[in-house]
């Protein structure tokens, strides 16, 4: 599985949980640390837990290997690392508080769009 399946299969684990403002941002040649990041939010924790624990099934499914997953208790930025993908699941109001996408306002946004939906 490329990096960039990997981040459409996380996307797609989100959308299954409803999960709101999914953004994919390519992170080649911008960071060390990933590919690729998604971020998207949850309107509660326990949306936010099922949103993180969707993508984890679905990785262990796929045989890909969770490497870290931070924040699931307290629900508020949980954070799902999947080696070349880190997904970042923030709570409504905390997403607005660390705006990521205009942290790493310089990496182009993936489009998914069509992926998302088959």
């Amino acid at each position: 599985m490329t990096e960039r399946e990997l981040a459409v299969m996380a996307a797609k684990a989100a959308d299954d949980k409803r999960a709101e403002d999914i953004v994919v941002l390519n992170m080649k040649g911008i960071s060390l640390i990933a590919d690729y990041f998604i971020i998207c939010h949850g309107n509660s924790e326990k949306q936010v837990q099922a949103i993180a624990r969707e993508m984890k099934e679905k990785a262990n499914e796929a045989e890909i290997n969770v490497k870290r997953l931070e924040g699931f208790d307290d629900a508020r930025w949980v954070l799902v690392d999947l080696g070349d993908v880190v997904a970042h699941i923030f709570h409504r109001e905390e997403r607005n508080y660390y705006n990521l996408e205009r942290l790493w306002g310089d990496a182009p946004y993936e489009d998914i769009g069509e992926e998302l939906y088959q």
